[in-house]
């Protein structure tokens, strides 16, 4: 059986790789050349998980520890480059790694946070800044309003994913099992706000 360790990691780089091709996607389309998709991917990829480490106090961040999320992150930037037209077969492709990027490091930072000694309220808080990280970099990076301040449903589905593994460890639910419930529900709750167009009340013109 895989150990909640492994789990983990898996996650974490399950995360960056996928982060990385959104971020790649966006370079793509706002015509970068390979570099910049490169670039891009990196950022992406790696943001989330480096302002989360510094705020825990966790230094050098991971990232700059080990070579393996930034070889993740290039990795996804090479695939979108020469495989660009089978992503797009997706149906919005940016959107759908978005999401599973989303889920995966709001349960992986949250989980962190818990580990090295947060209460829950801040541990998932934690689990947020992690999630919604890369994404910002990215969009501010290809000189596009963040996604976080005016898609249907994007930091709060980070918040219940992380909300729904902090309950589901107080439970008693085995960590594995935990994890992979709260990221479905992180993931799935941003592709059917998208699908059914859910969103936040807004502040009335005037």
């Amino acid at each position: 059986m895989m150990s909640t360790a492994l789990l983990f990691t898996i996650l974490n780089l399950l995360g960056t790789f996928v982060f990385g091709l959104s971020g790649a996607m966006v370079a793509i389309r706002r015509h970068f050349d390979i570099f910049g998709i490169l670039v891009l991917a990196v950022a992406t990829g790696v943001a989330g998980g480096i302002l989360r480490d510094v705020l825990l106090g966790a230094v050098p961040p991971e990232v700059l520890t080990t070579v393996w999320p930034m070889a993740v992150a290039c990795l996804a930037g090479i695939c979108a480059f020469f495989f660009k037209p089978l992503i797009d077969r997706f149906t919005r492709p940016v959107m759908l790694l978005d999401a599973i990027g989303l889920g995966v490091f709001a349960v992986a930072g949250c989980r962190k946070a818990m580990i090295l000694g947060l209460e829950p309220a801040g541990a998932i808080l934690l689990g947020v800044i992690t999630a919604i990280g890369g994404g910002i970099l990215r969009d501010m990076m290809a000189a596009e309003v963040p996604r976080v301040l005016h898609e249907e449903v994007y930091a709060l589905a980070a918040f219940v994913g992380a909300a729904a593994y902090v309950g589901l460890i107080w439970l008693g639910v085995a960590e594995i099992a935990a994890a992979s419930i709260a990221v479905v529900l992180a993931v799935g709750l941003r592709l059917a706000s998208v699908r059914f167009g859910w969103s936040l009340p807004r502040a009335t013109k005037g």
